[in-house]
């Protein structure tokens, strides 16, 4: 009988060569990653409290590995077999994703790994969208738009049949993972070749440039890595010194003593040469599509928390009265800043208000008064005697605003569609194939998991003392 190769290990190798890859195809990518790697380095050196939470939590292995990427794709049998690649690797669709109201044609998911030592083995993520066709007002290019896109395909026969093959035998051996992977790969790799004339891409991109980005090239090409940073105020303010022009505003919450969610910020797309198809002659021309992003994670978040996160970063941006861009930056980050002191900057405060997700330690040594129940009633005075340990439950997913202020910022930030259509989950569910699973259910299912665990520790040395 074959020894099948564990799901994390495939997932593992598939990041490291689109890691390789995507460094030789953006060179500058290899720049920010060895930013990324010196301002960790010197968080950890000069942070030693920060360095201990993500050794309990067992975020520091994983740390200088952890990357996302992000693709688009364009019918709804590439998404469903975007699905059955990604879950050869132990990554499952988590949360849904509405970029229409901001502008953006699409809707999506973020594929990852859902176990906490599954993710900490390897925490690559791909977040991934599928274009909304229908929201092309044009009804002569989107039909066009359709036909292109009916005639390509973007995974390797041999990629699907290995794909079906463990479907069928619950598992790859060494040989066929080491092929699954390099043949995966390359539906992820750019081409400069696109099966499109140049005045197709033009039409599509004066609709909109993602519309552009999806249809007119045999593949999905991945768009972005993203290294994961200790301290993202640090890398935007080093970005420059390194020769790599950032953009203008980091998307999500205000710096804060307790990280919350998700900050991203990125470098500028490349504008790179394109051979297009015109038929009997190759027409030159060129495509903005491909960035560096970092991002910085805190502390998921409760649906309490996302409720009050929500509310004052639609307050802050009212209050700024346009999208932040180089020209307000620095008074959108007051605005930000000032709006958010509404937000608990404390680890004791979020988890006595139910506002973030946790990990429960116990510390048995701390167990000296007989008075004090170990039960899930005193839960917050036994944190505050030292009885019990709390660490951030590290957010895994993404912000549908943060991530569509990334794409319009790379791809035209005077790129602006209103589109009265707006996305639904249940037709991404149907394209999708499957349901995607619920990040706020995860999140405190892995909570009530370590809250179980620590008062049985706690409760089994109360019964042997």
């Amino acid at each position: 009988m074959s020894t099948w190769i564990n799901s994390n290990e495939i997932r593992s190798q598939f990041s490291a060569l689109m890691s390789d890859m995507y460094q030789n195809e953006v060179p500058l990518y290899g720049d920010l990653i060895e930013l990324v790697k010196d301002i960790n380095q010197e968080t950890l050196n000069t942070h030693i409290a920060l360095e201990q939470q993500l050794q309990q939590t067992g975020e520091l292995p994983r740390l200088s590995q952890e990357r996302h990427g992000a693709i688009r794709l364009g019918t709804a049998d590439e998404l469903k077999n975007m699905r059955r690649i990604f879950a050869v690797m132990g990554m499952f669709p988590v949360g849904y994703y509405d970029l229409v109201p901001s502008g953006v044609p699409v809707h999506s998911t973020a594929f990852r790994a859902i176990e906490t030592e599954a993710l900490n083995q390897c925490p690559f993520r791909v977040f991934t969208s599928l274009l909304r066709l229908e929201l092309i007002d044009h009804v002569e290019l989107r039909t066009t738009a359709e036909q292109v896109l009916a005639k390509r395909q973007i995974f390797t026969p041999l990629a699907l049949a290995l794909t079906e093959k463990f479907e069928q035998q619950g598992g790859l051996n060494a040989e066929d993972a080491r092929l699954f992977v390099e043949q995966v790969l390359e539906t992820f790799r750019w081409h400069t070749e696109a099966p499109v004339s140049q005045s197709l891409y033009q039409a599509l991109h004066d609709q909109h440039r993602l519309i552009a980005d999806v249809v007119a090239f045999k593949g999905p090409h991945i768009n972005h890595l993203t290294p994961r940073t200790l301290d993202i105020d640090a890398v935007q303010n080093n970005m420059l010194s390194r020769g790599i022009t950032p953009k203008a505003v980091i998307e999500g919450p205000p710096r804060r003593h307790c990280p919350i969610l998700l900050r991203q910020t990125s470098f500028k797309a490349l504008n790179e040469k394109v051979n297009f198809n015109g038929g009997s002659t190759i027409e030159q021309g060129s495509h903005t599509a491909r960035f560096g992003e970092i991002e910085q994670r805190g502390v998921a978040l409760t649906r309490k928390g996302r409720e009050l996160y929500d509310e004052l970063l639609q307050q802050a941006r009212a209050c700024l009265g346009c999208a932040p861009d180089e020209s307000n930056a620095s008074e959108y980050v007051r605005i930000l800043e000032e709006t958010f002191q509404a937000f608990p900057d404390d680890y004791q405060v979020l988890h006595d208000q139910g506002l973030a997700y946790f990990y429960y330690f116990a510390k048995q040594d701390q167990l000296h008064n007989d008075d004090l129940s170990v039960n899930t009633e005193n839960i917050s005075a036994l944190i505050q005697s030292g009885v019990i340990k709390i660490e951030p439950i590290v957010y895994e997913d993404f912000l549908p605003v943060s991530a569509a202020g990334i794409f319009q910022s790379n791809l035209g930030g005077d790129q602006q569609s209103n589109y009265g259509v707006i996305s639904n989950q249940q037709i991404f569910e149907e394209s999708l194939g499957a349901s995607v699973f619920d990040e706020m259910q995860l999140y405190a299912e892995l909570q009530q998991k370590s809250l179980n665990a620590c008062l049985e520790q706690l409760n089994q040395r109360i019964a042997l003392s």
